[in-house]
């Protein structure tokens, strides 16, 4: 299992909440237009990711599109989301090394064949994932309410705050 692709989800798991936990102070009449916008991005992020998890344990996933029809309300999508995130937190819990590496064909959504690693489907989702909430967190700023500090280094910090050196740095080359 590669710890660094586990520390990934688990920073992804932590700014999808962070993110939840913003759209949650959006007045809903107020802002509805982009409320609706950014649940689309993040359900469309989701569905993606359950796709995938489809892909890399060989299960069909039961979707036609890379988005559903219906806009899910915030807190339900706010919940599936929390349990795709610990999915593939445990995922990578009990993943092998060779597991990683292993090459899966599958078919898009739209028909055309695909084939990766488990890892590279890994990267894919954590990647995608992060875009869309880029681009929540922009719709979120144009409303004037500052959007999470989504990034990979708050989230270390925030997760192992023994990281924040006290004092001297000391060189690592000595």
């Amino acid at each position: 299992m590669s710890g660094l692709l586990r520390k990934l989800f688990e920073y992804q798991a932590w700014a999808n909440s962070e993110l939840f936990d913003t759209l949650l102070t959006l007045d809903p009449k107020a802002n509805e237009g982009e409320l609706v916008t950014g649940l689309r991005l993040m359900n469309h992020a989701h569905v993606v990711a359950r796709i995938f998890a489809g892909h890399l344990c060989g299960a069909r996933h039961g979707y036609r599109s890379d988005n559903t029809a219906d806009t899910p309300s915030l807190d339900e999508l706010r919940a599936a989301v929390a349990s795709s995130d610990r999915w593939y937190v445990d995922y990578l819990g009990k993943v092998s090394p060779a597991e990683l590496s292993a090459t899966i064909a599958f078919t898009f959504t739209d028909g055309d064949k695909g084939a990766m690693s488990r890892e590279e489907m890994l990267m894919h989702v954590a990647l995608h994932g992060g875009y869309h909430r880029g681009e929540v967190g922009r719709i979120v700023w144009r409303l004037g309410i500052t959007p999470p500090w989504d990034t990979f280094a708050v989230h270390l910090h925030q997760a192992e705050p023994a990281r924040r050196l006290q004092g001297e740095v000391r060189s690592m080359s000595a």
